[in-house]
C-alpha cells in the first residue's frame, strides 16, 4: 500500500510539473493582415523568448520552466516562421520587428523583458530602435543587430531547402513544406546594419551573449557594440559556438540572465 501511495504521488507531482508547464494562452491573431502564434506561461514582468531563424517558439519551450515562477513568459512565432504566417516579400528584420511591436501593442503591454537568439536578437534591437521606450532589458544570444549572408558564401551555399533534411529542428517546426521553402528562399536577403549611431541611440539593458567559437559573430563586430551600447553588459563564453544558452551552458545562462534583469529592474527594492 505504502508503494502504491508513493506511486500515485509522484503521478501527482508529475501531472503537476506537467501542468504548470502548459501555457495559459495558446493563440494565432491577425495583425495588420498576417497570422502571428504566440503562447504565454505563468505570471509576473512580461519575458519575450524570440527564436532562431528556422526554428519556432518550441526552441525555447525547455527554457519555460526556468522563468515562470518570475515572470510572464511569452514564446512568439517570428514573422514567416511556425505557425505565423509564411514570409511575403522581401525579408526585412525591421518589418518583423515592426510586427513583432504590433503584436505587443495588441497585448496592451507597456514594458517587456526579452531574449532574442540569432534572428531573434537582431529582430531584438530593430525593436529597441523603432519603441524606444518598449524594452527594460534585453540579452542577445550569438546577435549583435548586425549581419549579412553576403559576407558568408559558404552559409549561403550549404543552407538550402534541398539540405533542410541536414537540420534536425526544421522538420516538425513549421505549418508546411512551402513555408518552410520560402523561408530558405529569403534566407539571401538576410542582411541588416546597426550604424554606431543606431547603437548609441539604444537606451536599453543589454547583455550580449557571445561563444568565442562562434564564425558569424566577429569579436570586431562584438568590441564595436559594446562600446557603442551606452548600457550594456557582456559574457564571452570560452568554446562555446552559436548557442550559449542552450546545453551544457544552460544553468548558468539561466543563473546569469535572471540576476541581469533583477540588477536592472526599477522595481527591485533591493537595487
Amino acid at each position: 500500500m505504502l508503494i502504491k501511495n508513493i506511486i500515485v504521488l509522484i503521478g501527482v507531482l508529475m501531472s503537476s510539473i506537467c501542468l504548470a508547464n502548459q501555457p495559459t494562452k495558446a493563440e494565432v491573431v491577425i495583425i495588420n493582415g498576417k497570422s502571428i502564434y504566440y503562447e504565454v506561461y505563468g505570471k509576473g514582468e512580461p519575458l519575450f523568448l524570440l527564436h532562431g531563424y528556422t526554428q519556432s517558439s518550441a526552441a525555447w519551450r525547455d527554457h519555460v520552466s526556468d522563468y515562470i515562477d518570475e515572470y510572464q513568459v511569452y514564446l512568439v512565432d517570428l514573422a514567416g516562421h511556425g505557425k505565423s504566417d509564411a514570409f511575403t516579400g522581401t525579408l526585412s528584420i525591421k518589418q518583423v520587428a515592426e510586427s513583432l511591436n504590433d503584436l505587443i501593442q495588441h497585448l496592451k503591454l507597456d514594458k517587456i523583458n526579452a531574449f532574442g537568439f540569432s534572428y531573434g536578437g537582431d529582430v531584438l534591437y530593430q525593436l529597441a530602435l523603432i519603441n524606444p521606450s518598449l524594452i527594460q532589458s534585453m540579452i542577445t544570444i550569438g546577435s549583435l543587430g548586425s549581419w549579412s549572408i553576403k559576407d558568408y558564401p559558404e552559409i549561403e551555399k550549404s543552407f538550402t531547402y534541398e539540405n533542410a533534411k541536414d537540420y534536425s529542428w526544421i522538420k516538425n517546426a513549421h505549418k508546411s513544406d512551402q513555408q518552410v521553402r520560402i523561408m530558405f528562399e529569403q534566407f539571401k536577403n538576410y542582411s541588416i546594419r546597426l550604424s554606431n549611431n543606431d547603437l548609441k541611440s539604444i537606451k536599453t539593458n543589454v547583455m550580449i551573449v557571445a561563444g568565442d567559437n562562434d564564425q558569424g559573430v566577429p569579436l570586431e563586430e562584438i568590441l564595436r557594440a559594446r562600446k557603442n551600447l551606452p548600457n550594456s553588459d557582456l559574457w564571452i563564453i570560452p568554446n562555446v559556438g552559436h548557442g550559449g544558452h542552450d546545453a551544457e551552458n544552460k544553468k548558468r545562462f539561466v543563473r546569469l540572465s535572471k540576476v541581469f534583469l533583477a540588477s536592472n529592474n526599477p522595481n527591485n527594492s533591493s537595487q
